[in-house]
């Protein structure tokens, strides 16, 4: 029994890992080193479910070696230079470590200011984030950051209809115009044996090798979430639960709707160069709705709390399969496969494709079925382009089909489709919603510390609104609405609704070019702080409105930890 011991301890330390589980940021603007090496030909690796771990780069880049390429020659007698430029502008502001644990505390802020020729605009946030690891199994994450803001006029005109700021969550009123918010993010990493490892967190998630994710992006806010990652041979396999919120559903209790998602992810790295991954997701609301009697003649509507659906718990089955056996469910499942392939050394060729709905009869006859619910997304993207060290090129195309991602309102008068797959008010995918294409071009090259970046960002959609009428009608661009209220739009002979008719772009056609430059100087490449001015020009126009031209600059000091989208 001793010697059996004794083999299962061997076996158990040759399987633990060696490396720390510190997640990269999900914003990539300064991480192009990480980047290049994770989409590269000369290594196997799982790019497309993130933020990657540390851990993943074990024998393809020294990460503790990237911020060397920042460090200045200082001559030995220049103490104080040689501690400005290679410690304070390149380390942790606070750094605690030995060969048992790492602590970081840095600064997180935000200053800027601008206009958008309307109203001089701001952002004023303070925080801090504090990370590390103990040994090389456990590391932990935390940032806090209270807000003020004074956004550019359309964004401010998005929160006040949608009630969030974009991807940072709900927002009190600032003096005339300003927005007052507080934001938090934190997760615990485990990695007990080298081929698996769990994360706990309060943050986001992405799913894709694009700028935009059909899937899942980061462009709503935090949420709640237990992640589950095994890698073994040429597979990394995912199993994710969260917790989703709706501000857009108040319960009898005075609470906000909540529906728990199941997300699996299978990633097979068939070669160095090619990457195949099947994706399914089920959102299931933790509320049901129920008709009571009152009286002889009088029914109710109640909130029935529902809990999770055990039947989810199963980490490696297809969950469409179980919400099929769960009989007449109330939840929506999508599928989806993602896909890249390498070409060259570092030039991908990536696309998405995800279904929430089709039947192949009505998908073949190209009649534009209300009930053929897929979104596509084709891209290429090169780092290093044409030879040219830090030179990163990309190209992207999205397409999402009418009430993609929307669902029913489970017969709850005056309610939204609570099983749609958003959070917080904004969609899990595209931040656009459905009905729509969008074409995305991106540009950006580092010399040294300095940063150029160029954006574009082209595309339309057809929005809920009937403008021959005048009226609200739902032509499947807001994920809210429910998708049984979709227009008819074409009859049969016996004046039913065929559910035909819903092409692309349907509604009122609504066209957004963005066109965004930034030029930056890295401070401290170990919390991304940099100095920045940015440029942006955007173009709106829709049937009926009138155009929007806006002109917007803004210049500050911040770090760019996150990715936050406004490009709408």
């Amino acid at each position: 029994m001793k010697k059996f011991f004794q083999v299962i301890a061997l076996i158990l330390l040759g399987l633990t890992a060696k490396s720390q589980e510190l997640l990269i940021p999900l914003n990539d603007d300064y991480e192009m080193e990480v980047q290049t090496a994770a989409y590269s030909s000369d290594y196997l690796f799982h790019t497309s479910m993130r933020g990657w771990s540390e851990s993943q780069f074990d024998g393809k880049i020294d990460l503790d070696s990237i911020n060397e390429l920042y460090r200045i020659p200082i001559k030995a007698k220049s103490k104080f230079w040689n501690y400005l430029w290679n410690s304070f502008l390149n380390d942790d502001f606070i750094r605690l470590k030995n060969k048992k644990y790492y602590v970081a505390i840095n600064p997180y802020i935000d200053f800027q200011v601008g206009s958008d020729g309307h109203r001089t605009t701001w952002v004023n946030t303070r925080g801090a984030e504090i990370k590390g690891t103990i040994g090389k199994q456990f590391a932990f994450y935390t940032n806090i950051k209270e807000n003020q803001a004074v956004f550019p006029e359309y964004v401010d005109a998005y929160c006040t209809t949608i009630g969030v700021v974009p991807g940072q969550g709900f927002a009190n009123k600032y003096g005339a115009n300003g927005r007052d918010f507080t934001n938090a993010s934190a997760y615990l990493a485990y990695r007990p044996v080298k081929w698996f490892d769990a994360t706990l967190g309060y943050g986001k998630n992405f799913i894709g090798d694009g700028y935009r994710s059909m899937m899942l992006s980061d462009n709503a806010a935090n949420y709640p979430y237990l992640k589950l990652k095994a890698d073994f041979w040429r597979i990394q396999y995912t199993c994710m639960y969260a917790q989703m919120t709706d501000r857009h559903t108040v319960l009898a209790d005075n609470t906000y709707a909540r529906k728990w998602a199941v997300i699996h992810y299978l990633d097979f790295a068939v070669t160095k160069r090619l990457n195949i991954g099947l994706f399914d997701a089920v959102m299931a609301a933790a509320q049901t709705h129920q008709q009571v009697m009152v009286n002889d003649s009088t029914y109710a509507t109640i909130d029935m709390k529902r809990g999770f659906d055990f039947q989810y718990i199963n980490p490696i089955i297809f969950l469409r399969s179980a919400e099929y056996y769960a009989g007449k469910s109330p939840d929506n499942a999508v599928l989806g496969i993602n896909a890249s392939f390498i070409i060259g050394k570092h030039t991908t060729i990536y696309g998405q494709f995800v279904l929430d709905e089709m039947t192949v009869k009505k998908f073949m006859s190209f009649n534009g079925s209300s009930q053929n619910k897929q979104s596509y997304q084709l891209g290429v993207k090169s780092y290093d382009c044409f030879g040219v060290k830090n030179l990163f090129l990309q190209l992207e195309g999205n397409v999402v089909r009418p009430y993609m991602y929307s669902h029913t309102s489970q017969g709850t008068e005056n309610a939204v489709g609570e099983d749609n797959y958003a959070h917080y008010n904004e969609p899990l995918a595209h931040p656009w919603g459905g009905n729509l294409w969008e074409m995305v071009a991106r540009a950006q090259y580092n010399w040294k510390r300095w940063y150029f970046q160029y954006k574009l960002n082209y595309g339309q959609y057809g929005d809920d609104w009937d403008v021959a009428n005048n009226v609200w009608a739902n032509y499947g661009h807001n994920v809210y609405n429910d998708y049984t209220t979709a227009i008819p739009l074409d009859f049969d002979e016996n004046g039913k609704d065929t559910h035909n008719g819903h092409y692309l772009l349907i509604g009122r056609k609504s066209t957004v070019m963005m066109n965004d430059v930034i030029v930056s100087y890295l401070v401290n490449p170990a919390y991304n702080m940099n100095v920045f001015a940015e440029v942006t020009q955007r173009h709106f126009a829709a049937e009926g409105l009138d155009t929007q031209n806006d002109f917007i600059f803004s210049f500050g000091l911040r770090c760019s930890l996150d990715r936050k989208y406004y490009d709408f």
